[in-house]
């Protein structure tokens, strides 16, 4: 007889894997080509969109713009183009909106944004939208937009409380936001509980899991300390004495990351997003392993 260990390691019962991806704007000519060269490998697996994220204080701004028009004009993928409070009037966020709705952009992922200097409190722009809640109404108001917000398991850092956290998500769904993509975590039963308390509280949209893979422990140690994510021991001791070993690294992270998909997969968790930090190798792993084929290949 099967154990459900079985039925997990096989994807057994489990409903078809849809995907999405996260890249930045490039700096450089030389992130440029790995971008592009990333989102060419990704492209065949057929995300249902690909964000492109927007510097803090809107730092990003014409490079976000660009990297999402030619998303939009050179491959057949949709594109979503991120889009803070921070740093800018009402005014000047609306020309953008209508800026990416006279290119065809239809997707908007609706953030609050980080205070344009790390440390310090944030504060809402002057004459500018407040909060996220804030911006998916403005946008609701200015077309016909797939609107995505952010959501976080473990808390926004200034949350006061769960509660307060949850009830920030309410307003978000309530303004008009289609689903929410979590913050990265790495315990599946941190986002199983987050996903159970969301459900409870009314909300029915889809809340989709945020998955970081990512190779460099200190990286990740990192990120976790600016986004409010806890980093289990087990995870820092799966990667003890791989400093100087990239290629293991590699190898241990696809096994973390595929194993965390797949506890997620089965509780009937069907859509991830995928922070790529533009990278190919590692998401593309994942993806094999869920079952995920380019166009045209089928799993046996």
């Amino acid at each position: 007889m099967k154990t459900v260990r079985d039925n997990l390691l096989n994807n057994e019962n489990s409903k078809p894997v849809r995907i999405s991806f996260e890249f930045f704007p490039p700096k450089t000519a030389a992130m440029e080509i790995t971008l592009w060269r990333s989102i060419e490998r990704l492209a065949p697996l057929q995300p249902s969109f690909v964000s492109v994220t927007y510097g803090a204080g809107g730092g990003t701004r014409e490079r976000t713009h660009q990297t999402v028009a030619r998303i939009l004009n050179n491959t057949q993928l949709t594109p979503a183009a991120h889009l803070t409070c921070v740093g800018a009037s009402r005014e000047e966020i609306n020309t953008i909106i209508a800026r990416y709705k006279k290119i065809g952009v239809r997707h908007i992922v609706a953030l609050r944004g980080d205070p344009p200097v790390r440390g310090h409190a944030y504060k809402p722009y002057p004459g500018g939208y407040a909060y996220a809640a804030d911006l998916v109404a403005g946008i609701g108001k200015l077309g016909d937009f797939d609107i995505t917000v952010a959501a976080y398991p473990e808390g926004h850092p200034e949350s006061t409380s769960e509660q307060a956290d949850l009830e920030n998500l309410l307003r978000k769904i309530d303004a008009g936001a289609n689903r929410a993509i979590s913050q990265f975590f790495f315990d599946p039963d941190v986002f199983l509980r987050f996903r159970d308390r969301v459900r409870a509280a009314g909300i029915t949209v889809p809340i989709i899991p945020g998955i970081l893979p990512v190779t460099n422990f200190k990286r990740v140690h990192a990120f976790a300390k600016t986004s409010g994510a806890s980093v289990p021991r087990w995870l820092a001791k799966k990667f003890e004495g791989l400093d100087e070993q990239p290629h293991i690294r590699q190898l241990v992270a696809t096994s973390v990351v595929a194993d965390q998909c797949r506890i997620l997969q089965s509780e009937g968790v069907d859509e991830f997003h995928f922070y790529t930090l533009n990278r190919d190798e590692l998401t593309r792993a994942i993806c094999q392993i869920l079952g995920v084929r380019p166009l045209g290949v089928t799993q046996q």
